[in-house]
């Protein structure tokens, strides 16, 4: 069995720092960590939870989940291995996770390649190449999911033009409600506020409207100084589905966990990815999704993977680590 040492506490401070970099809704971060000497704590941060977008706190807890995998890869590759219990306390619904250090362990090949993506991965909005995703990077894709306790579905042909009609219409719900208009600005381009204070979607990283096979979501709907979305087709792009088989904190937890996986696992690949959150953010076409999948579990987002154009679009503002982590003796 590993000592427990005083170097310990630090390891968790700089985990929890690594996970600053997860990705997450509306790039809200809505996470705080309790860090402790030998173990620390994910809470969810309901201050930053959407109420519009995200009533019921699903997609802030599949953010909560990736942040969790962010944390456990930089605990990985220092040599540790992570006891983690999720939910551990009815009482506190918000506690989402404990982890503990485990026994010393060599890092795997995958989690140092994980590690390695987390500084270079993107959210990247920009039309996809016309390359196709290899069919053995699908695979793997696919097997990544699985070890976190969800499920990848790869749309083909008709549903991909299924995917196409219920982002728009979601787009369209939504941008017709007048709570949701200012929740949107509240976070993105037309708020600095949110970007300068190191989280929301800066104008440099949405991409403005351009014909697409399936819609991007529009973060800047003024249209002012947005990402160009290139003269690229998106012939290539591969559209999946990330599902979990039961609705629930835990699944949203482990939903999370794989979106990031897969994140990683996609950038260490060369590829470039983003999620589409917004067809499973209103009722109507989440449960239509559910339809596509033929009803075989709870779609919790779609994910679009596939090779970028030239060039690297930015990074996301990202909180101070004292904003984010507290220290308990």
């Amino acid at each position: 069995m590993r000592t427990i040492g005083p170097a310990d506490g630090r390891t968790l401070r700089v985990a929890a720092q690594v996970a600053l970099n997860a990705p997450s809704i509306f790039n809200t971060q809505p996470w705080r960590w309790v860090v402790q000497e030998h173990s620390m704590q994910l809470w969810a941060d309901r201050a930053r939870q959407l109420l519009v977008a995200d009533p019921d706190g699903r997609l802030l807890t599949v953010s909560c989940g990736a942040a969790l995998h962010h944390a456990r890869v930089a605990l990985a590759v220092a040599g540790h291995a992570a006891d983690v219990r999720t939910l551990p306390d009815p009482a506190e619904p918000d506690l989402l996770a404990e982890v503990r250090l485990g026994d010393a362990a060599d890092p795997a090949t995958e989690d140092r390649a994980a590690y390695a993506a987390i500084s270079q991965r993107r959210t990247d909005r920009r039309a996809f190449t016309g390359q196709p995703v290899p069919v053995e990077v699908i695979q793997r894709l696919i097997a990544l999911a699985e070890r976190q306790g969800a499920h990848l579905a790869v749309l083909r042909g008709g549903e991909i033009d299924d995917l196409a009609i219920l982002t728009a219409r979601a787009a369209e719900l939504q941008f017709a409600d007048p709570a949701y208009r200012h929740e949107l600005a509240a976070w993105t381009a037309d708020a600095p506020k949110a970007p300068a204070n190191g989280s929301g979607v800066p104008s440099e990283t949405a991409v403005s409207p351009s014909p697409r096979r399936v819609p991007v979501r529009e973060f800047a709907p003024s249209g002012v100084g947005t990402l160009d979305p290139g003269d690229e087709g998106d012939a290539g792009t591969l559209y999946t589905v990330l599902f979990t088989d039961e609705d629930t904190p835990p699944a949203w937890l482990h939903a999370g966990q794989a979106l990031s996986a897969l994140l990683l696992g996609a950038t260490a690949a060369g590829l470039a990815a983003s999620p589409i959150s917004d067809v499973t953010e209103h009722t109507l076409t989440r449960e239509r999704l559910r339809h596509v999948l033929a009803g075989i579990g709870a779609p919790q987002l779609a994910l679009r993977v596939g090779y970028a154009p030239d060039g690297t679009p930015p990074a996301s503002p990202r909180r101070r680590l004292g904003e984010v982590v507290n220290l308990s003796s």
